[in-house]
């Protein structure tokens, strides 16, 4: 498995995190962010939200239903970064919020497009004195910038400091940098081709000791009110459930530090009183650190379960992305954890826990033994890896 830093999410060699300035802002930046533009390695929003701390990163399409993006989209204060405005709006409230809508300028248009209420706020946007820099994507036009200029850009306008949020393109510039050192290297002819590894290559250590996986999910509550101007992370970890074989189980309902959202009780399908009266979080995650030992490589779908339990101060652990894994078997996305089980043509599960959380570890046991098996049938092929 390559060595990631689990803060910006890149592999070690190119981390970007020592270049990472850390700047107070009056204006609350809210990044919503297409699930697509997650997944690319290249992308800016995460380098954006690490750069200022008064600022919110949440996925998704459709936000109709967000209860803070709700609140947001009817104060008077808040606007949207988007191009055809202006950063210096000739009337109306000063900004005290900026929602940045991150993906491709198709998936930014099809987001504003979904979202009536967020196409109804102010816009502002800015005029770039020079091109872009992301020079590894191409923009449809020359005054298009990526996020984290944009960004830099909108907040040195808006808080009348642009030379101290010139400091965020640092990182910036490292990564693309590297990006296209990487890119001259892989174009160099070579006189000899490596064969691919097996997609399910990374599962061979876990054949013998399937045991040393253990299978995780988490759920949050997003704080209800976030706070203008909080500095906190906008969302906790309320639930956790964990199994690794054979049968050894794990669960624990941490009490909240904030006051719950209006519908994390639902969403988890968890009753209220049992969130409430959750054990300590530090006690529970001592708890879970001795569960997943010293040898335990955590199991999730996807890496929203990692990052919770980094932002609780878990720190660093080994893990599998089980949907990586299934989408390299499958050779395309698997979509939810049910679909990518079924397409599998995995077993079905039994719940592992409490609520969506337990049914989700249960789809994960059916998953990781399906990808066991298969990764099995290639190493008894003789294939290399």
């Amino acid at each position: 498995m390559r060595d990631v830093c689990w803060r910006c999410r890149r592999p070690r060699p190119v981390c970007y995190c020592a270049l990472l300035p850390s700047l107070p802002t009056r204006t609350r930046v809210v990044l919503l962010q297409h699930p697509r533009e997650r997944r690319v390695g290249i992308g800016t929003a995460r380098m954006t939200h690490l750069a200022l701390p008064n600022s919110e990163l949440h996925e998704g399409v459709v936000f109709e239903d967000d209860a803070r993006i709700a609140a947001l989209a009817s104060d008077p204060t808040t606007a949207v970064l988007f191009p055809g405005g202006d950063a210096h709006p000739a009337s109306g409230p000063p900004v005290r919020s900026l929602i940045v809508v991150d993906g491709t300028w198709w998936q930014a248009r099809k987001m504003l497009a979904l979202n009536p209420r967020l196409a109804a706020v102010r816009r502002i946007g800015v005029a770039p004195r020079a091109p872009g820099n992301y020079r590894i994507r191409k923009e449809p036009r020359p005054e298009c910038l990526a996020t984290v200029e944009a960004v830099a850009s909108a907040l040195g306008a808006l808080e009348g400091e642009p030379a101290r949020f010139e400091e965020m393109l640092r990182a910036f510039t490292f990564m693309v940098d590297r990006q296209i050192e990487h890119q001259a290297r892989s174009d160099a002819p070579r006189r000899r081709r490596a064969k691919a590894a097996p997609r399910l290559a990374p599962l061979r250590p876990y054949l013998a000791e399937p045991a040393r996986v253990v299978l995780v999910d988490g759920g949050a509550s997003s704080g209800w009110p976030a706070g203008a101007g909080a500095a906190e992370p906008s969302s906790e970890l309320v639930h956790l459930v964990a199994c690794r074989a054979p049968g050894e189980r794990f669960e624990a309902f941490l009490r909240p530090r904030r006051p719950l959202g209006p519908s994390v009780s639902h969403q988890l399908e968890v009753p209220e009183a049992r969130l409430q009266g959750g054990e300590d979080v530090g006690a529970a995650l001592t708890r879970f650190r001795a569960f997943v030992g010293p040898d335990g490589v955590l199991g999730t779908w996807g890496c929203f379960t990692l990052d919770l339990l980094a932002q609780e101060g878990l720190g660093r652990l080994p893990f599998l992305d089980l949907r990586d894994l299934c989408a390299r078997h499958l050779g395309r996305r698997p979509g939810g954890i049910a679909d990518g089980a079924r397409a599998l043509r995995a077993g079905e599960p039994a719940p592992q826990g409490a609520g969506r959380c337990g049914r989700t570890v249960g789809w994960l046991e059916v998953v990781l033994a399906r990808l066991l098996d298969l990764a099995g049938e290639d190493h008894g092929a003789g294939l290399p890896g």
